[in-house]
């Protein structure tokens, strides 16, 4: 009789956004634009600013400034959020979980976000969360760049950019309705699965693996 030799599984790797998925980075977020505007003697509605993470930057500051200056208020922002964002900004439940669950299993866990990266590294030593890879400065479709680059099959976000980014790099979409899109949105935007929070991924991670490997 001939023996059929399994096809080895490609190594796992699953990409994660950074705010409002591993981090609750409402409070952090919230007072640096407050002192943005204290310094800048601009007005800012900073619990508007809250409700509506996850684009750059740049597009909420638009907003609030000028076009001609919203790229020196980015720098001054950036500047200016490791001491007002970082101690404040809590990570989210099961965050750490999340990450160990795919190291566990012997994959690599990668995060991929907007935020400019020196700042996201500093969120992540400051929680002891610890990723394999952080990329920055990645938005909606641009973060299959990191993506495919680093051979993700999965990313775990709660915009609908993420969505979109997870299907542009030929990615499984994880979401988690703990921003600013709810389930509805999440899957009107075309998600795999929605989880309620990172507490239930690990326990999806197993049956995800399960299947994967019943497949190969």
């Amino acid at each position: 009789m001939t023996h059929m030799t399994p096809r080895p599984l490609t190594p796992l790797t699953v990409g994660f956004d950074l705010d409002m998925t591993l981090i609750d980075s409402r409070p952090g977020i919230h007072a640096c634009y407050q002192a943005l505007s204290a310094r800048t003697g601009t007005y800012i509605d900073c619990d508007l600013v809250v409700t509506r993470l996850g684009p750059p930057l740049e597009e909420e500051l638009v907003n609030w400034f000028p076009p001609e200056e919203v790229a020196a208020t980015a720098d001054v922002y950036r500047e200016m959020y490791p001491t007002y964002a970082i101690k404040a900004t809590p990570a989210m439940p099961g965050a750490r979980e999340a990450i160990a669950a795919v190291q566990a299993a012997g994959g690599r866990a990668v995060v991929v976000t907007a935020k400019w990266e020196p700042n996201a590294k500093l969120h992540l030593q400051h929680l002891r969360i610890e990723p394999d890879a952080v990329i920055g400065n990645l938005w909606a479709e641009r973060k299959a760049e990191a993506l495919r680059e680093h051979g993700a099959s999965v990313y775990v976000g709660d915009h609908t950019g993420d969505v979109r980014g997870a299907h542009t790099a030929d990615a499984y979409a994880v979401a988690v309705p703990t921003g600013p899109c709810d389930a509805a949105e999440l899957r009107a935007a075309g998600a795999d699965v929605v989880l309620a929070d990172l507490t239930e991924f690990p326990a999806w991670l197993t049956d995800y693996r399960e299947t994967r490997a019943a497949r190969a």
